[in-house]
């Protein structure tokens, strides 16, 4: 929910959501940030469980 505030946000500011001036990208960011993250550890996850049962998680 906080990602979509912060886009949400950004496209409010219009041009100046990008810059650095305004703090609307920098939140927008970290939020990215830890999202790209928690996805990555899920994926990764997914592999080793794979690997040590061999039973796949997701369709190939």
């Amino acid at each position: 929910k906080a990602l979509a505030i912060a886009r949400e946000a950004r496209d409010m500011h219009g041009g100046n959501g990008i810059v650095d001036e305004y703090h609307v990208i920098r939140h927008m960011m970290n939020l990215e940030t830890v999202n790209t993250y928690e996805g990555t550890h899920d994926v990764h996850a997914l592999i080793l469980g794979r690997a040590i049962t061999g039973i796949a998680a997701f369709a190939n």
